[in-house]
């Protein structure tokens, strides 16, 4: 950990959430307020309620494969509500539009190359208590939006600055799987 950054933000998402898609404009006023100062890392959470939430998290890993996680997962959060009718079709849409190679994609979602990344996020997620979407982890304090995201970003900039005052930071290790590098 470098003096004085500052602490990464977890965003547990679940990319056939509403939720998800409205936290994503909080997820990027904090990315305007802090530029590449804040790491944000995306854990996936999906729900069993969704259908196609673990198909989306592990396509979007592929995603972030091939170098446009963020787009990728941007993209697809602004489409949620087809992905409930459409499921894989719109997977592969979305990589298209965004500029992946759609036909690794679809062999991603096949073969299952990104399930044990996905796998892990939802087993971590529920040990450290994480119980809907999108739920923030940021300097060891877990915050839940499943409810109302009224005040999250708030909350997660007052984390930010308090942890200004205690340079310096030492987060947890960082496994490179998991931690999409960079970091968005």
């Amino acid at each position: 950990m470098i003096e004085g950054s500052l602490p990464r933000l977890e965003f547990w998402c679940e990319l056939q959430c509403p939720d998800c898609r409205t936290a994503l404009d909080d997820v990027r006023a904090l990315r305007a307020a802090y530029g590449d100062a804040l790491a944000i890392e995306l854990r996936h959470f999906p729900l069993e309620k969704h259908k196609h939430a673990y198909a989306a998290a592990q396509a979007s890993e592929e995603a972030f494969a091939q170098g446009l996680g963020w787009p990728y997962v941007e993209a697809l959060l602004a489409r949620v509500e087809e992905l409930d009718a459409r499921g894989e079709e719109l997977l592969l849409e979305v990589a298209r539009e965004v500029g992946l190679d759609a036909e690794e994609v679809d062999t991603a979602l096949v073969d299952g190359r990104h399930t044990l990344i996905v796998d892990a996020d939802q087993a971590e997620g529920k040990a450290i208590g994480v119980t809907g979407t999108p739920t923030y982890v940021i300097a060891g304090q877990r915050l839940d939006g499943g409810q109302s995201q009224d005040g999250l970003r708030d909350r997660i900039t007052a984390l930010i600055e308090a942890s200004k005052a205690s340079w310096p930071i030492v987060n947890p290790p960082v496994r490179e799987a998991v931690c999409r590098t960079p970091c968005w």
